[in-house]
């Protein structure tokens, strides 16, 4: 790939398709842009830099958390409190290619490599509270049950992609073929494809860190899926006129309010092999945003969260609304009168229908990003975390207009019939102590 043609683009579109597309020439030409970003202080367009960014390495690379899902202390938070994840991610479907069962050598090659990861970077923000960008890299490696075959195995937790789709009604073929996912996530463009070049020998520095093992031969990449968030960048990825300049997702509103995100301890896993681990569920889904900003504010809003929301109080983006989304109990109970009063009901006062009994979600969503690595089209990444891969299925089971008794059309159901899935699958993410081919 020629980047050069590329040099008059924003630096923000320039790492998208740079991240998109990977490899050692994507890294550098990255590098390059990032660097001059960062010594410039503006959008990087002035000048080319001389080489990779120097990130802080982390003095101690074993002092992180060991459930690998364990962002949020590591995440940068806006102003009202709720965590922003990275700007940057990439979605590796991966295909097992070692020894069933395997072997304590591939185990350990496993565990070098990704040691490597977190030898050269820190753990997303190092754990600064007041970092308004994150200089390090966040991962997790979660096993499907296609692994767990191999190995006659069969883990509580965890359902096959193919029943997930099955429960929550849709067609088994869209079933991811992997047998693992590696998600990485970092506010650098640069910081995801060098992992991933480190991982599979495509370089053999990462951060002035020596990488000593790789995934080759144990592992090989099915499928890559990339992603970016964050308020203008969502704008200046997609085809569409209408998303908000400061829109942080494409449907125009911001996520992760602390009141809809589960308690990180709600999503671990408490005993069996892989406690300290939680369950991932991933999945790539299409927006029809063309249909969606058909509708005017107030509709899109009504149907985003609660048609009892005050508009004013939501904000164009939701960017009034705090650290909460207000969805009370009183609203998840109330769908059916809301139909009637409003002829709509909203998606967030739906899947707050899946919430305990003490309202506390069950899920966290680890991304929610526009996809990067589609021609055409409003693609999406879709990640959470759940301590069961059942909570996934019954806060997804929420959304189904067939869940309700109300004279609704569709496209007044919350924000459903806006979406289609593409490909889905669910796997375990074991805790880092156990990462490196685990066998329950």
């Amino acid at each position: 790939m020629d980047f050069e043609r590329f040099r008059a683009v924003s630096r923000r579109d320039f790492v998208a398709s740079a991240v998109a597309i990977g490899g050692t020439s994507a890294l550098a030409a990255c590098q390059d842009r990032e660097r001059a970003a960062t010594e410039t202080g503006t959008d990087g367009d002035g000048g080319d830099g001389d080489g990779a960014l120097d990130l802080p390495r982390p003095e101690d690379p074993s002092d992180r958390p060991n459930g690998l899902h364990r962002w949020n202390d590591y995440l940068v938070r806006n102003a009202h409190g709720n965590t922003v994840l990275p700007r940057h991610q990439v979605v590796l479907g991966l295909s097992y290619e070692g020894s069933v069962p395997p072997t304590d050598e591939e185990r350990e090659q496993v565990r070098t490599a990704l040691s490597t990861l977190d030898r050269a970077y820190q753990w997303g923000t190092g754990g600064n509270q007041g970092s308004s960008l994150s200089d390090g890299l966040l991962w997790m490696l979660g096993y499907s049950q296609r692994y767990f075959d191999r190995l006659d195995a069969d883990p509580d937790a965890l359902l096959s992609p193919e029943a997930v789709l099955d429960a929550v009604g849709e067609d088994a073929s869209l079933a991811d073929p992997f047998d693992a996912v590696l998600v990485l996530n970092a506010d650098y463009g640069s910081v995801v494809i060098a992992a991933e070049e480190a991982l599979w020998g495509g370089i053999d520095r990462l951060n002035g860190v020596d990488v000593e093992a790789t995934l080759s031969g144990v592992f090989s990449r099915a499928e890559k899926r990339t992603g970016v968030t964050g308020k203008g960048v969502v704008a200046e990825e997609l085809d569409n006129d209408d998303v908000p300049d400061e829109a942080p997702l494409s449907m125009g509103y911001r996520s992760g309010f602390v009141d809809n995100q589960a308690p990180e301890d709600r999503v671990t896993l408490e005993d069996g092999p892989f406690a300290g681990g939680t369950t991932l569920a991933a999945s790539r889904l299409h927006i029809d945003l063309d249909r969606w900003y058909d509708q005017d504010t107030e509709e899109r809003a009504a149907e985003m969260f609660c048609p009892a929301h005050d508009l004013e109080e939501v904000g164009e983006t939701a960017e009034r609304l705090g650290t909460s989304s207000r969805i009370t109990p009183e609203d998840a109970d109330s769908v059916a009168d809301h139909a009637e009063e409003y002829s709509r009901i909203g998606h967030s006062q739906k899947v707050a229908r899946a919430r305990d009994d003490e309202f506390v979600p069950k899920i966290i969503r680890r991304s929610e990003g526009v996809a990067t690595d589609v021609a055409e089209g409003a693609g999406f990444n879709f990640t959470s975390i759940q301590a069961d891969v059942r909570d996934f299925v019954e806060v997804r089971t929420a959304m189904h207009p067939e869940e309700y008794d109300v004279d609704l059309d569709a496209d007044d159901h919350g924000i459903v019939d806006y979406l289609e899935t593409k490909a889905r699958t669910a796997l375990i993410v074991p805790p880092r102590d156990r990462v490196a081919l685990p066998e329950p």
